[in-house]
């Protein structure tokens, strides 16, 4: 039987003056990839509460929310520690946000290990993870019903 495996994250899209901050996540392989600041909801917890929280503890910033841009999901195998494969759906809500405090740092003893602001212009470049490429699209695109694509 195929475990089901649902994650639900909140992340925040930070752009000023044509940068976007991103925080370098790293798998318990040693692959990393940059990502946007964000991630799991603790049990409970608000989606705009979660993204704050993770912000900060990603990169040092405070940040304020100022708008839902919508949901991005994902749905594909993964694989488990146990070498079985899981059904995994990813239901991921994206604010967009600005810095209104803190001191850029990299977070330590969690699952990033550099924070940055990168040029929007160099993003394509990077070994990134699609959750990048998601928030960047509805920040863009800004569809009323809240997804760029169908489902």
């Amino acid at each position: 039987m195929i475990a089901k495996e649902l994650r639900v994250s909140a992340y925040a899209i930070c752009v000023e003056d044509g940068q976007i901050l991103l925080a370098r996540w790293v798998a318990p392989a040693g692959e990393r990839l940059w990502t946007l600041p964000g991630g799991g909801l603790d049990h409970g917890e608000d989606p705009v509460d979660a993204a704050i929280r993770e912000v900060e503890e990603e990169t040092g910033y405070t940040v304020a929310i100022d708008a839902l841009l919508g949901i991005s999901t994902l749905h594909r195998p993964r694989p488990r520690a146990d070498q079985r494969q899981a059904d995994f759906h990813a239901l991921r809500v994206m604010y967009e946000g600005h810095v209104t405090g803190g001191t850029l740092r990299h977070e330590i003893g969690g699952s990033t290990d550099r924070a940055a602001w990168i040029a929007l212009a160099d993003v394509t470049g990077l070994e990134r993870s699609e959750v990048v490429d998601a928030g960047l699209a509805l920040h863009r695109i800004r569809p009323p019903d809240g997804r760029v694509s169908g489902p």
